[in-house]
Parts: structure tokens; C-alpha cells; sequence
């Protein structure tokens, strides 16, 4: 048994991986043609098989029915001593075999088809069924027929009539089932290329989506699959898939700038913190070669301001960092003239600052990065005006809008979008012995983006620079109420540096 069983192992494992094979078809476009086929067969054949026993039914009782009317009329000539014959001729079409048997099977009188014939068939009628329908194959030299009987009176010496015709040849029926086989035939094809047809124009769209998604990587999503008209089931999946890659598209924007803003960053600290370290380095290896001629204070003061500038830098790198990425603070509503105020008065200023702001004009926003904003601008201002730096603060319509102008030498047309990117120097008064860390513009236009707001630079009425920013209004805000004099009554005041 052990033996056995080892030799029959090997066909068990080939038959387990031995691929399968089947007839069934792959594609849904065939599997329904195929199933569309094998219903319509299953309907149509037996349709078919019932509707040809009625036809051939419907042939034999059109048979006995015109062999009985043949029949009742050479019994009424009879009756009515007007045989018509002999012969006897024939009034109803297809009914050519007529005898007139006396009784004792004596034919008496036949028409021209049935003459010399012995009696049709040997069935007669009683005085009760006078009428009988026969069919007989008793060979008398005509085959098989279809004979109605008719008695013609009810004496016992009445004569009987046969009429009738040889039944139809296999041949004539064989025909009528052809008819019916090519019919079902016939339909079943159209069915099935009906079939073919309609389900390869409904999956044709199906087969473009495909092709379209085949056509397709990860390195360009904007491409779309074509969307048929209406509201079946393929054009919903088509503006599903539509929408997939929208969202797939919107996430691959999302991490390619993401990317981009790691790389910026990365550049960026590479680049600014190499100074101030090399100097820091620069310093201390000084110090370390000459430590009898190094002054302690002097280089901790150089120390601490490279140290500052790191710091300062790292700061605004982490701040313009987390605004890019959206990771702000939830907002609140800010009084735009209030935070101006408070910017103006907090640190000790070089110049004089005229403001000219109006009562209450509230933003939506992260104060703290709105307060930076107007720190940035009045720094920026100050370190480039000669005598005086403006600040304004007014309505229009739906946004607030902060002017900041100053007195300097302003900025050239071909330079006004290139001092919001990051580190842009322009001249010898915009280097970093002026301070900062050429990073306040660039932290001033991203938070203003981030609040849904614009920042643009131009000339100012006073010859030097002017910088526009306009943030949306917080709900319900408008212009101020009007004073009993009418005048809205922006507060006008000049805030002069020192004692």
C-alpha cells in the first residue's frame, strides 16, 4: 500500500499544478454575449418546438375540416336525389379523393382521383355518429389518408361518403419544422450579435478609461480619462476617476512643495548661517593662535553678535517655515489701527513716524503674525529712509489696507518683486551691517498670503518706497461711524524719536 501510495504522489502534485483550461470567456463583452445566447436558446427552442406541433396541428384540422365540408356536400346532393355524377366532381380545393360506398363496401359512385379504388377505409358510421374522422393507411394504392365519413340518411340501406386527401409526406412537415429550426436559429444570432454589438459600444468608453490610465505615471497626473455623457454607471465611475486623480494631483502638488520647501530651507540655512560661522570660527581660532593678544570683551562681543545673527536667523527660517506649511495659529479678530499703534511706540525709532489711522479697523487674523508684518515694514523703512517714514491706515470696501512710505532713495521698477524673495540684497544700504537678516520682506509677504491678503511695492509721494498691504476685513466690519461733526475722525499724530 505504502508503494502504492508513493507512486501515485507525483500525478496528485502535477495534477495540482497543471494550469487550468477553460472555455469560458475572459472579457466581460463575451461572457454576456455568451450568456445572452444560452437564454435566448433556452426561451427560443422550446418556443419553437410548441409553436410547430400547433402548425402541424393547424394542418390536420384544416385537413378534416375540409374534408367534412367536401363530405356534407355530396351527402346534400344525395339527399336531394342530385348526385352530380358520376363522376363525382370535387367543390372544395385539396379534398380530391371522394367514394359513395353502398353498404356491403360497394362504391357506387367516386371522383376522378379515387376511381378504381377499393373503399378508403372500412369505418361506418352509425345511425347515431353519423360522422367519423379517419386516418387510414390500409393500402388500397393511395397511401395513407385523412377520410371524413359522413352517413347520408339514417336508414339502415343508406350509402356512406368518404372525402379526403393522402396525408401530408414527412417532407411537407419536414419543411414546416426547417421554417420554425431556421427561425430560432435566425433569432438566436441576432440576439447574440445584438448582444456583441450593444455591450461592445456600452464597454467602449470602459476600454478608453483604460487606455488613458495606462498612459499614465507618477510623474504627470494631469492628464484626465475621457467622460461620456449622462449619468449611468461608467460615467460615474469616469468622473470618479476623474476626481481621484484631481485629489491625486492636489497631494502630489502638496508634497512636491513640501519638497521644494525643505530644499529652500536647506539652501537657504546653508547659505546665510555660513557667514556668521565662519566668522565666529574665524574669531575664536584667532583667539586660540594669539591668547596673549586676544581682548576677552572684544571677542566676546564679536562672539555674541555672530551668535544674534545665527539666532535671528534660525527664528525667521522657522517662522517663514511654518507659514508655508500652514501650521499658524487659529485666527481672531485685530485691530489693525491698534497693532500699528503699539509697533510704532514699542521700540525706540531712528526717524520720526507720522501716523495717520482711523479708530477701529479689525482684521481676521494670527495677531502676532500681523504684528510682525508691520514690525518688518517700519524696520524696513526706517533702515532706508533719510528723515521720516509715514504709516496709514484706511478702508476700501472689503479689505483694510496698511501704506508704509518713506523718504529714502526707493526702489527701481525691475527690483520690486525681487525684494520680497529671501536674502535679496539690492545695494550697499541693504547689507547686513544695516542689521537684519534679509529675510523681513519675505516673512511680510508669505504671512500677508497666508491671511488671503497682497503686499506690492511702489513710489511713494515722498520719493522714496511705499508698500501696500490689504487684508480682508473681518465680518461686520466698515468704515467707522461718522462723529456729530462728520467727520470719520482718523487719528493724525506724529510720533518724533529721543526725548
Amino acid at each position: 500500500m505504502m508503494m502504492l501510495a508513493e507512486e501515485r504522489l507525483p500525478d496528485v502534485q502535477a495534477s495540482a499544478f497543471r494550469p487550468r483550461v477553460t472555455v469560458f470567456p475572459s472579457s466581460i463583452r463575451g461572457r454576456l454575449t455568451l450568456l445572452v445566447g444560452f437564454l435566448a436558446m433556452l426561451l427560443l427552442i422550446p418556443t419553437g418546438l410548441v409553436a410547430g406541433a400547433v402548425a402541424h396541428r393547424s394542418i390536420m384540422n384544416t385537413i378534416w375540416l375540409d374534408a367534412r365540408h367536401e363530405a356534407g356536400l355530396v351527402a346534400a346532393a344525395y339527399r336531394s336525389g342530385h348526385p352530380g355524377g358520376p363522376p363525382i366532381r370535387s367543390d372544395v380545393p385539396g379534398i380530391d379523393l371522394v367514394q359513395v360506398v353502398a353498404p356491403g363496401h360497394h362504391v357506387i359512385a367516386a371522383s376522378p382521383a379515387a376511381r378504381g379504388l377499393a373503399p378508403m377505409t372500412t369505418v361506418w358510421p352509425g345511425p347515431r355518429a353519423p360522422e367519423e374522422d379517419v386516418s387510414s393507411c390500409s393500402g388500397h394504392g393511395v397511401g395513407c389518408v385523412r377520410v371524413a365519413a359522413l352517413r347520408v340518411g339514417p336508414s339502415a340501406d343508406s350509402p356512406v361518403v368518404y372525402a379526403g386527401r393522402r396525408a401530408p409526406l414527412e417532407a411537407s412537415t419536414g419543411l414546416i419544422d426547417s421554417i420554425f429550426t431556421a427561425q430560432i436559429a435566425l433569432l438566436v444570432a441576432l440576439a447574440v450579435a445584438a448582444t456583441w454589438k450593444v455591450t461592445g459600444r456600452t464597454l467602449r468608453p470602459v476600454e478608453s478609461i483604460r487606455g488613458e490610465l495606462a498612459t499614465m505615471n507618477v510623474n504627470d497626473l494631469s492628464g484626465r480619462v475621457p467622460q461620456p455623457s449622462g449619468d449611468d454607471e461608467i460615467a460615474r465611475l469616469a468622473r470618479t476617476i476623474n476626481g481621484t486623480l484631481s485629489r491625486l494631483e492636489g497631494a502630489k502638488a502638496k508634497m512636491e512643495r513640501a519638497l521644494n520647501r525643505q530644499r529652500q530651507f536647506a539652501a537657504d540655512a546653508s547659505h546665510e548661517l555660513r557667514t556668521p560661522l565662519a566668522g565666529l570660527r574665524a574669531n575664536l581660532e584667532e583667539a586660540q593662535l594669539h591668547p596673549d593678544d586676544t581682548d576677552l570683551g572684544e571677542l566676546l562681543r564679536h562672539t555674541l553678535k555672530n551668535v544674534d545673527r545665527l539666532q535671528a536667523i534660525i527664528s525667521d527660517l522657522l517662522l517663514l517655515e511654518s507659514i508655508c506649511a500652514g501650521h499658524g495659529r487659529p485666527r481672531e479678530r485685530a485691530d489693525l489701527s491698534a497693532i500699528v499703534r503699539s509697533e510704532v511706540t514699542r521700540h525706540a525709532r531712528r526717524l520720526d513716524m507720522r501716523l495717520t489711522l482711523p479708530s477701529e479697523v479689525h482684521v481676521e487674523g494670527v495677531r502676532e503674525h500681523i504684528s510682525r508684518v508691520v514690525a518688518n515694514l517700519l524696520d524696513n523703512a526706517e533702515r532706508h529712509a533719510r528723515r521720516s517714514v509715514s504709516v496709514e491706515v484706511r478702508y476700501d470696501t472689503t479689505h483694510a489696507e496698511l501704506l508704509v512710505d518713506d523718504d529714502g532713495g526707493g526702489i527701481a521698477p525691475a527690483d520690486r518683486e525681487r525684494v520680497f524673495e529671501r536674502f535679496t540684497r539690492l545695494d550697499t544700504a541693504r547689507s547686513r551691517d544695516r542689521g537684519g537678516t534679509g529675510l523681513g520682506l519675505a516673512i511680510a509677504r508669505d504671512i500677508v498670503l497666508a491671511h488671503d491678503g497682497s503686499i506690492e511695492v511702489g513710489a511713494s509721494p515722498e520719493g522714496g518706497a511705499r508698500f501696500l498691504v490689504r487684508l480682508p476685513l473681518a465680518g461686520g466690519s466698515g468704515p467707522p461711524a461718522e462723529r456729530d461733526d462728520g467727520d470719520p475722525g482718523p487719528d493724525a499724530w506724529t510720533f518724533r524719536a529721543g526725548p
